[in-house]
């Protein structure tokens, strides 16, 4: 086994906490089931004072941003709307521990503030496919994907807090061997590890289910409406692609989520919207538009019949709140 491997978790106001115990609790076990100091890691911020997560409990960081050393590894943990209080020091840093070997890496809305650090260029992310519209629209240059972790080179970014426990459980495969990462995983019950390349599990619109046990061609029909939100595909098109009659197409749509296709088609559409509109500071203008909507006002009333509030007023609510969705 080589030396310590040493990890900083970087925290900003908001962070989702379940993605940093499950970062830490498979490498404390690895630890403590092999008797050896495998692992390592320092809580992070820019100031030495408590930072709140998602789930408003506090934690106070060990050592400073700008202070850190020693570290191997680090990855940024916030909500998508995460900024740095000092962004040209802070992200300074960043490129000074890139520019020393360190591997940088995020989870869940981490990965924004590391894209806003520029040190992204060149390199995929996986990213959370709740927040995937809105970091698009931010990042048109960097691919995003839709796998639950993406390892590139010197960049590593987990989707969200299942992704980011399966990516311990892989750093302890590798330094530790695959007996003591199956019993890690068997002492907190991990039903299943993932491979890296799997899929994010993405909820079927309003029916209790995910896409991944949908029909093939109900699938198929699905990733062409998420291939046109802003140029609409028509649903005669999309049967015709799939090889069905529209009359069959929306049966199957009806059997298996209980919604016309135009229905979906337009849920998916408004959820793309929605990204925006909590994780950016896209006018609605340019939301509709990105959404395929020619104008702000008709989109504004098909997303208050869907989500039960209109744009403005969850901007307004979000305004209001100390945190954000978690993945």
């Amino acid at each position: 086994m080589a030396g310590t491997l040493t990890l900083g978790f970087l925290m900003f106001d908001g962070f989702p906490m379940a993605c940093l115990t499950s970062a830490i609790e498979p490498l404390r076990a690895a630890n403590e089931i092999t008797g050896t100091r495998a692992f390592a890691w320092v809580l992070l911020a820019e100031a030495l004072e408590p930072v709140r997560s998602s789930a408003e409990v506090r934690f106070t960081p060990d050592q400073r941003l700008d202070a850190a050393a020693g570290l191997d590894q680090v990855y940024l943990l916030s909500p998508p709307t995460g900024q740095f209080r000092d962004p040209r020091h802070s992200q300074g840093v960043l490129r000074r521990l890139d520019r020393a070997g360190v591997t940088l890496g995020a989870f869940s809305g981490g990965i924004f503030p590391l894209a806003r650090a520029g040190v992204m260029a060149g390199h995929g992310s996986s990213v959370h496919w709740c927040y995937e519209a809105a970091f698009k629209a931010e990042f048109p240059q960097i691919v995003a994907h839709e796998t639950v972790i993406l390892r590139d080179r010197r960049r590593i970014t987990a989707s969200g807090a299942g992704a980011v426990f399966d990516l311990m459980l892989r750093l302890i495969e590798e330094r530790l061997g695959r007996d003591t990462m199956t019993e890690v995983a068997c002492w907190f019950q991990h039903p299943f590890v993932r491979d890296e390349d799997a899929r994010q599990k993405v909820p079927v619109q309003r029916a209790g289910g995910t896409n991944d046990g949908l029909p093939p061609k109900l699938r198929a029909a699905i990733q062409l409406f998420d291939s046109h939100i802003e140029d609409p595909i028509r649903i005669p098109d999309v049967a015709a692609a799939v090889e069905m009659s529209e009359r069959n197409l929306e049966r199957l749509f009806r059997r298996e989520t209980g919604q016309t296709p135009l229905r979906y088609y337009r849920l998916i559409r408004l959820s793309k919207a929605r990204q925006r509109v909590l994780y950016s500071s896209d006018s609605l203008t340019e939301i509709a538009a990105s959404v395929g909507y020619p104008r702000s006002g008709p989109m504004a009333r098909d997303y208050q019949q869907a989500f039960g509030v209109t744009p403005q007023g969850e901007r307004r609510a979000l305004r209001g709140l100390s945190g954000v969705a978690e993945g």
